[in-house]
């Protein structure tokens, strides 16, 4: 494969699922599928390649309903790809996300002997997810599909999670979410920061120049080209835990939520505390065009507006003074809300699973997933604060810590509970369309 050919991004056989944006609001499902049957697998590889939609198109055959496939290393074993070309992924996918837990932190509640079956075992082969406007045209969709599915009685589906996304796009704590995104060089979609260049395309696709100059390419080039890894995570919140500490640690509502603010790093509306430090502005956070338009390093060094521990700011340090070089940690990240939302102002769990299911999107799992989820979520040491964890989804155990600098005297929030508890996940591997028709025409 040439430099020239490389070059360009050949947005055609990329899944639309990798670079675009998802519309607001819409409902989603994510299905996995066990291949018992190596010819039956293959037949729905093909079927996929005519189904999955191009990051070209606008729309999907079925308007703005569209699909992404993704397969585990398991799932590509199931199919018959060559162990000589297996090897050639990342070794992070080939061990599987519940092998890595312990990097990861999912540990204790979170670890994978607590996860939900058949989430982290060996019988996840194949992640579809569909989306649509609502959930009536979502389902009407997997029925169109699903005599597919029936025909081919050597694929197996094991599970479902069915998703939406609000009109005021929050999740279960409140928050606006899918704020920020990187540019990407070549899609042709924006970035949400105007102030960060856009990053090198083999970030997050295969067979790309990436940040270092490198490109990596699993093979056979027509397989691993145009493709990318993908995280996915069932992550379970605990709202009402959430709120109490909030409530027991503020002196009065207006407290509460900035508090709320310090430990996210945005007010709920999604207006920044970099922009709007002192009070909530929901007409700064309902706006595109202004709510990630900030850096850190020129106004706020010390993190007296943006605390450096709180979430976002560890998510993506920006321009801050961090050990490491954070555009080498960029993900594309998807969020879709699960379970019933707690009523407001509700202080008791009341038993019901709720949470997101996390999609994150790059071409290199080890530095930027994992090292995000190790060294960034889950220790301090980056930014001069030792093994303090994040607020929000550090894997806590109770006696941890969160501290806001502030003038005279900082603040400091003592014991931490841990609100985030990781139901499953996995790793997989998305093909590009041309990928996709390969795997369906494998050759014993």
């Amino acid at each position: 494969m040439t430099e020239q050919i490389h070059a360009a991004l050949e947005l055609d056989d990329i899944q639309r699922g990798v670079l675009s944006l998802r519309p607001t609001p819409y409902a989603a499902t994510y299905i996995l599928f066990r291949i018992d049957d190596r010819a039956h697998g293959r037949e729905l590889m093909r079927r996929a390649s005519e189904v999955v939609t191009a990051a070209t198109d606008s729309m999907s055959p079925l308007g703005e309903t569209w699909v992404s496939i993704a397969l585990t290393c398991q799932g590509l074993r199931a199919l018959g790809v060559p162990q000589e070309s297996l090897d050639t992924f990342a070794w992070e996918f080939r061990q599987g996300m519940a092998p890595r837990a312990n990097a990861l932190g999912d540990t204790g509640e979170s670890g994978p002997e607590n996860w939900e079956p058949p989430l982290g075992t060996p019988d996840v082969h194949v992640v579809l997810v569909a989306l649509a406007p609502d959930s009536a045209q979502l389902e009407a969709a997997v029925d169109r599909a699903r005599p597919a599915f029936r025909r081919l009685s050597g694929v197996v589906p094991i599970w479902r999670q069915d998703c939406y996304t609000l009109p005021t796009e929050t999740e279960p704590f409140g928050y606006r979410d899918g704020i920020s995104h990187p540019a990407v060089e070549g899609s042709g979609i924006a970035g949400s920061n105007p102030l960060e260049a856009p990053l090198k395309a083999g970030e997050f696709v295969l067979g790309y120049r990436d940040e270092l100059g490198g490109v990596q390419t699993p093979q056979p080039d027509i397989l691993g080209r145009n493709g990318t890894y993908v995280a996915f995570r069932k992550l379970h919140q605990r709202v009402a835990a959430f709120r109490q500490h909030l409530k027991d640690n503020s002196t009065g509502p207006e407290d509460e939520e900035l508090l709320a603010a310090k430990i996210m790093g945005r007010w709920r509306s999604g207006a920044p505390l970099a922009l709007s430090p002192l009070r909530d502005d929901p007409v700064l956070g309902a706006d595109p065009r202004r709510n990630n338009r900030f850096l850190y390093e020129r106004d706020d060094p010390a993190g007296f507006t943006t605390p450096p521990g709180c979430h976002i700011r560890r998510a993506n340090p920006r321009d801050a003074a961090v050990a490491g070089a954070p555009r080498l940690h960029r993900m594309i990240r998807r969020a879709t809300v699960y379970g019933p939302p707690l009523p407001e102002g509700v202080l008791e769990d009341d038993g019901a699973d709720r949470g997101l299911m996390f999609t994150f999107i790059g071409a290199h799992l080890g530095r930027q997933f994992e090292f995000v989820q190790s060294e960034w979520m889950n220790d301090g040491v980056f930014f001069g604060a030792g093994d303090a964890r994040d607020p929000i989804v550090g894997a806590g155990d109770g006696t941890g810590e969160f501290t806001i600098p502030r003038r005279p005297v900082r603040r400091r929030l003592h014991p931490l509970p841990r609100f985030v508890v990781t139901r499953g996940g996995e790793y997989c591997f998305m093909p590009g369309l041309s990928a996709l028709r390969w795997l369906g025409d494998l050759e014993d």
